[in-house]
């Protein structure tokens, strides 16, 4: 007979999870966990890669980022209502991004992207995991590989964190512990995280909670049920640790946090900033709204901005705060637009598209590749999305050619098997 645990399917039994936490913890998020009792002793990059980026920051651009209305400017009919214009370094991008124009020479900035899914939430996956969705299995995201092979980055901080989006898209076969902690909102960080009642409460609820679980732990030899177990152990660490000061931008000085901007996105990448200064390995910013299939003029003129601001002040940041060295920061999204502009916008077009690094080893002030004069196709150093991930893997030091072993037996590695850029990175 099956154990009423093993009734659920993965993501209800997080759930499941997250609600007995917060009815005994009063709390409404809980954080990752690890199994591994030395995973602090494996903190430094291993394997193939030069693991120069100890911590990675991936913005994802949410509904398909137009490569010619951004960093792949273009002449002639394909050119959309946005002028290009010069940067500080030897490559151009259009009138929209003009604060990211003044950190271009230290960006490396990939015009010849190239993917099969033209389709938004598949191609989210895909870019997330650099594998297609499969019905039968779930792929990790690049926070849950490195949790893997690398441990954890920080004894009572998170491995990883996405804002703006849930949690999904994470863990993949990994144990439900390697899921990023989800932050919906950066203005609010992790909420609820007063106990119920005190302290004295709390610990009264602990021990209430340890004596009824321990005949189950004792006989449920289960790595599930380890991974279960280990979320109320990080919240309890999280709850009590003075690194929770993080997740609190009122602690940031208003000039610094205006210099970001005021939107979730601009808020979010400053929350990803404190984050990565203070343990967390691998944060994602989702910043929704490119999708501009009409009247692009109009809505890349509200959408671009935001970007704008807020990447450039995190690529500042890192900068004077001297972390950008160590910090990749990966500007993605799901696909790119066709060089069609009839009707005042673009339609999906995976087959061409741009991304950008920055920081963590990457050469700067470089394009790498290219597309053809009217953007539609790579044009020369195709860059596949597995290939994508596997240079972000080999900057962060993950071993790409070990697999790892889902539990229905299929191996699989960091980028699906695909090789390093390795001609953009220093």
């Amino acid at each position: 007979m099956r154990h009423p645990l093993n009734q659920f399917d993965e993501p209800n039994r997080r759930q499941f999870v997250e609600r007995c936490a917060a009815t005994a913890f009063g709390l409404s998020v809980v954080p990752t966990a690890s199994l591994q009792a030395d995973d602090l002793k494996r903190t430094e990059a291993r394997g193939n890669g030069f693991g120069q980026a100890k911590r990675v920051i991936v913005l994802q651009l949410l509904g398909g980022l137009s490569q010619i209305d951004s960093f792949d400017p273009k002449s002639g009919p394909t050119k959309g209502p946005g002028d290009a214009i010069a940067t500080s370094a030897d490559y151009q991008v259009t009138e929209y991004f003009p604060e990211t124009a003044k950190i271009a020479d230290r960006l490396c900035v990939i015009r010849s992207m190239s993917a099969e899914v033209g389709v938004h939430a598949p191609a989210q996956y895909v870019m997330r995991t650099a594998y297609t969705a499969l019905g039968t299995i779930r792929h990790p995201s690049l926070g849950a590989w490195a949790q893997h092979y690398l441990g954890r980055s920080h004894p009572t901080m998170p491995a990883s964190v996405c804002v703006n989006r849930r949690s999904d898209q994470g863990n993949g076969f990994f144990p439900s512990s390697y899921a990023p902690l989800a932050i919906g909102n950066p203005a609010d960080g992790v909420r609820n995280v007063r106990a119920l009642g005190g302290d004295r409460k709390l610990n009264s609820r602990v021990a209430l909670l340890n004596r009824l679980d321990t005949d189950f732990r004792r006989k449920s030899n289960d790595r599930r049920v380890q991974a279960y177990n280990g979320y109320y152990d990080d919240a309890l660490s999280l709850m009590g640790s003075r690194e929770l000061a993080a997740f609190d931008l009122t602690q940031e000085p208003d000039a610094i946090r205006q210099t970001y901007g005021d939107s979730s996105f601009g808020q979010g990448c400053l929350l990803a900033r404190r984050l990565v200064s203070s343990g967390v390995r691998f944060v994602e910013v989702a910043h929704d709204g490119w999708d501009f299939h009409k009247n692009l003029a109009d809505d890349i003129s509200e959408v671009a901005p935001v970007f704008d601001q807020a990447y450039s002040a995190l690529i500042n940041d890192l900068s004077r705060t001297g972390l950008l060295e160590s910090t990749l920061v990966v500007v993605a999204t799901e696909f790119g637009r066709k060089p069609d502009y009839a009707g005042g916008g673009r339609g999906h077009h995976p087959i061409c598209f741009s991304t950008v690094l920055a920081g963590g080893g990457v050469q700067a002030g470089i394009v790498h590749g290219a597309s053809d004069s009217a953007g539609q196709y790579v044009d020369g150093d195709k860059v596949s999305v597995g290939a994508f991930h596997a240079t972000i893997g080999w900057a962060a030091g993950l071993p790409l050619e070990t697999e790892a072993v889902s539990p229905g037996g299929r191996p699989f590695t960091v980028g699906d098997q695909e090789k390093p850029v390795l001609e953009i990175l220093a």
